[in-house]
């Protein structure tokens, strides 16, 4: 069978397949890194070369500004006049390619001073060189026409910082100053580059970096100078004959080296590829970082080169395995027959043959003995098959039987528990009724008789206490009312087939009055919400057994000091009408691991005092009745109970009869 060469072929192999590729792995990660680290410490490199050139440009412009300003042919145009000046300036700033050369005398100096520390170090008697930036209006009073050479306009550029700007008016100059020392004249010569638009200045930095001798020009290099985030000297191209001036680079390089000053170094998107980058922040004279110096390389040769090396050495490996499985299979066919064989006996045996048997083989060793054993275990298995199946008829015919015991004995706990539904509620009635009419009906009717004697005694002189005789014929009356309601409570109901149209809201004021003994035993204050609802079709005496049961068990729960709250309203549940109660209370509420238990027959937390039938038995009254009832936690502590009961009637309308219940 194939899967027992394969499991063979798997087995010797697995070594190769699993050390290999972690090998492999393991190499190419180690290589790779280095590889990167090359690639990096090779930007770093030109980084640092473009950084000297840079440097070297400011070093030269301030020292040919420093010659200028001790020549004696500067001290005699000096003493020539204004006109002599011009044509002298002209001529150095074409000798020496400055955008702009000019003499301060040294009152102008000072002012100018105030505004550029290059002019103040130069007035103290130091030559200053620095990059700094010049507004629209310095540019302007420059002669030349600087403003237009330095305005770029911005390209929206993607992942760059937003901005309301649409062009970079300001200029970024070398800026240096040389002071002036002659004989009757004492100032300060200043004088400049603009870098805008300077792509002969970004050209020289990107041929000495990537098209000397020593780098062979085999990358492809660019370079760039930013004034902050645009960049305004590239020969970074947009197009193939189209500079990218104006585009911005993105905000993580951005936040990288301007607002945090570090130099970056990594791999990074310009423009329209990747390239290996180098960024590093630019100060001005103030100390300020006010632009970036880039240099990279197309990182596309090089991650070529490192796809093709990891495709060398995986097509090595797949050309090993590819070699080594024939190889394997050819020299391990001598096992292969005899465990074919076995697998082909025990798939019959799989499918209910259990006469298959391997037979004799021809193989020797192990192979050939556990081809013996496996006939010698087919034959006991075939054996005790038989005798399972004799054992299995039996124990059905056992279980058949033990089924229906088990049903007749379920049958007869259904009957004794509805017994016990009846007890339950007979017991409870049967305590209250048989205590107010023996404790209270006799007294009740001695208070009465006595109360009308006196009338009879006093004759007319019972005007004067009228008023309290009256208020004991009214308690008297209450008195008979509450045993009349616990009459009423224990006759309806019995057999459950006495529902008749109710409103809910007398049986909840009912009840209140029933329970009211329990109340006042401590301090609980009852809090109840009366909304209209609709009548609904249920039995009065079991709904005054279900509301009992769920205001003494709340009662019960608080330890008679919390708050009791009864809200009645209308509630719709899956597009049915219905009336809803909930019974709220303060108490410590029902630990969640047993609220899915509350409702089971006989389930109780409080051992000796309680049957556990009180909401087993509230239930199927109220599932009875076509309603509902559940248990919830309270997020403000305590548990709530809610009875919802369908209308009697969809199209009748509801009720809000009957005073309120009085308030503990």
């Amino acid at each position: 069978m194939t899967s027992v060469r394969l499991r063979l072929l798997v087995l010797a192999l697995a070594p190769l397949v699993l050390l290999m590729p972690l090998l492999l792995v393991i190499g190419m990660t180690r290589w790779t890194a280095d590889y990167d680290k090359l690639l990096i410490a090779n930007v770093e490199s030109d980084l640092r070369i473009a950084e000297q050139y840079l440097a070297q440009l400011t070093e030269r412009t301030g020292d040919e500004l420093l010659g200028i300003a001790g020549s004696v042919e500067f001290a005699r145009k000096l003493a020539e006049g204004s006109s002599a000046q011009h044509s002298f300036f002209a001529q150095k700033r074409a000798e020496l390619g400055l955008d702009f050369l000019s003499y301060l005398p040294r009152d102008s100096a000072r002012n100018a001073a105030t505004r550029w520390p290059v002019i103040a170090e130069a007035l103290a008697g130091r030559a200053k060189t620095s990059i700094d930036i010049f507004d629209v209006e310095t540019l302007a009073a420059l002669p030349g026409d600087l403003t237009r050479r330095a305005r770029i306009d911005l390209i929206d550029t993607e992942a760059a910082v937003p901005t309301d700007r649409t062009a970079e008016d300001r200029g970024m100059v070398v800026h240096s100053a040389s002071p002036v020392q002659l004989a009757g004249q004492q100032g300060v010569l200043v004088g400049g580059i603009l870098l805008n638009r300077n792509l002969d200045f970004i050209d020289a930095i990107n041929d000495l970096v990537y098209l000397n001798a020593v780098t062979g020009g085999d990358r492809q290099g660019t370079a760039t100078l930013f004034l902050e985030d645009v960049r305004i000297s590239t020969n970074v191209r947009l197009f193939e004959n189209v500079r990218a001036l104006g585009t911005r680079v993105s905000a993580v390089v951005r936040g990288t080296v301007l607002d945090e000053g570090r130099t970056w170094l990594d791999s990074a998107f310009v423009v329209n590829d990747w390239y290996i980058s180098g960024y590093m922040p630019l100060t001005d004279s103030f100390g300020e970082r006010v632009g970036m110096l880039y240099v990279g390389f197309l990182e596309a040769p090089f991650a070529a080169a490192k796809r093709g090396a990891i495709l060398w050495m995986l097509g090595a490996f797949a050309a090993v395995l590819a070699i080594s499985a024939p190889v394997f299979l050819w020299m391990a066919k001598g096992i292969f027959a005899p465990l074919e064989r076995m697998t082909q006996t025990m798939s019959r045996v799989g499918e209910g043959d259990l006469s298959a048997r391997i037979g004799q083989v021809n193989a020797k060793g192990e192979i050939g003995a556990v081809a013996g054993h496996l006939d010698d275990l087919l034959d006991q298995v075939q054996d005790r098959d038989r005798r399972l199946r004799a054992w299995a008829d039996e124990l059905n015919q056992r279980v058949d039987d033990r089924t229906a015991q088990l049903r007749e004995a379920n049958d007869r706990l259904e009957d004794t528990y509805r017994q016990l539904v009846v007890s339950e509620k007979l017991a409870s009635i049967g305590e209250i009724t048989a205590g107010v009419a023996h404790e209270i009906n006799n007294p009740v009717a001695v208070i009465q008789g006595n109360v009308d004697v006196i009338r009879e005694t006093l004759g007319d002189g019972s005007a004067k206490v009228q008023t309290e005789l009256n208020l004991i014929d009214d308690q008297v009356t209450r008195i008979a009312v509450i045993v009349g309601k616990l009459l009423h409570f224990a006759g309806p109901g019995e057999g459950g087939d006495q529902a008749e149209v109710n409103d809910l809201k007398p049986v909840v004021i009912d009840c209140l009055v029933l329970v009211r003994h329990a109340i006042s035993k401590g301090e609980i204050a009852v809090c109840t919400t009366f909304h209209p609802a609709p009548l609904v079709c249920v039995d009065a005496g079991e709904m005054q057994q279900v509301i009992i049961n769920l205001i003494v068990n709340a009662i019960q729960a608080m330890n008679r000091h919390g708050r009791l709250e009864l809200e009645l309203g209308q509630q719709h549940r899956d597009g049915t009408a219905g009336a809803y109660l909930s019974v709220r209370d303060t108490g410590p509420g029902v630990p969640e691991d047993i609220l899915p238990s509350v409702f089971d027959p006989f389930f109780t937390t409080k051992r000796g005092l309680g049957t556990g039938l009180g909401l087993s038995i509230s239930q199927t009254l109220v599932q009875r009745a076509g309603g509902r009832i559940n248990v919830r936690n309270r997020s403000a502590g305590g548990a709530e109970f809610t009875v919802w009961l369908p209308a009697a009637d969809p199209d009748e309308e509801t009720v809000d009869d009957g005073p309120d219940p009085p308030r503990a």
